[in-house]
């Protein structure tokens, strides 16, 4: 038998590119309406699934506060970061990727969505350089936003991102973050406030917050809306229902809001037998 087992630089090199993963290519930032950001690389999106605008009840005001910001974004005029903070499942993340998709119907090609997982913040400065050589504007959005306990890093970093720091985002990259609170990082039992400076331990509370232009809240909706919102869907996709069965749903759930109400359509279609 043989005892040429060949040239051991050739084999250890082989080897070695078995460990290397390979080279993932370099997302195209112009051929996708969104895109999915996981620290590393970007994963074309093909379409946005977002509800109709008309469809989101019981938000106007804010609704028309960020669809104009968007619309803004999108023709390369001066536009803000959004926080859109408050009650679960009112429609913060729904209504961005719908502003998203309206923009791109009134102006093609113009504006893409990047989303943006919460534990790859790190990686926004090569995410930013990246977006800011690309023709075209972007929003940035990170869901459901909240740091851990001791994580002053992050708080730090996205504050330096948002104004004035060496790292800042681009002209064209604008952020939207969605949270359950306003201040975003909740205070800790062990830190104590001054009580000769209240009002810096409010604004110490509120100081991410405060970097964002539009500070948008969503509230928990009347009875009336969470009705409006069925309402709009059941007219839409040809549905009936009855208020006291839509109340008595979300009673069962103990809340009201934009999600609890797609629940109860989306059963209305499966007693109906029919698809969304």
């Amino acid at each position: 038998m043989s005892d040429d087992q060949g040239d051991p630089l050739a084999r250890i090199a082989e080897a070695l590119e078995r460990l290397v993963p390979p080279t993932t290519p370099q997302a195209d930032w112009l051929s996708a309406p969104a895109y999915a950001w996981d620290g590393r690389n970007a994963r074309a999106i093909a379409r946005i699934e977002a509800p109709a605008l008309g469809l989101l009840k019981g938000i106007d005001q804010q609704k028309a506060v960020v669809t104009e910001n968007v619309a803004r974004l999108a023709a390369g005029h001066a536009a803000h970061d959004m926080l859109l903070w408050g009650a679960r499942g009112m429609g913060k993340s729904a209504l961005l990727r719908a502003s998203i998709a309206a923009a791109q119907d009134a102006a093609p090609g113009r504006i893409a969505l990047v989303q943006v997982a919460q534990d790859a913040l790190s990686s926004l400065a090569g995410l930013f350089a990246a977006l800011g050589a690309a023709g075209r504007s972007f929003l940035v959005f990170i869901d459901d936003l909240g740091f851990e306990d001791g994580d002053g890093s992050g708080p730090r970093a996205l504050r330096s991102w948002l104004e004035g720091g060496v790292e800042a985002r681009p002209g064209n990259v604008r952020l939207a973050v969605t949270s359950n609170r306003r201040a975003i990082v909740a205070r800790h039992a062990e830190e104590q406030d001054d009580p000769l400076n209240p009002r810096d331990a409010v604004d110490d509370r509120l100081a991410l917050a405060d970097r964002f232009g539009l500070s948008i809240g969503f509230h928990n909706c009347s009875q009336d809306d969470y009705l409006a919102i069925i309402a709009g869907y059941a007219a839409a996709f040809g549905l009936s229902f009855e208020a006291g069965d839509a109340l008595e749903w979300s009673r069962r759930r103990g809340a009201r809001s934009g999600r609890v109400a797609w629940h109860y359509v989306t059963e209305l279609a499966g007693r109906a037998g029919k698809s969304l």
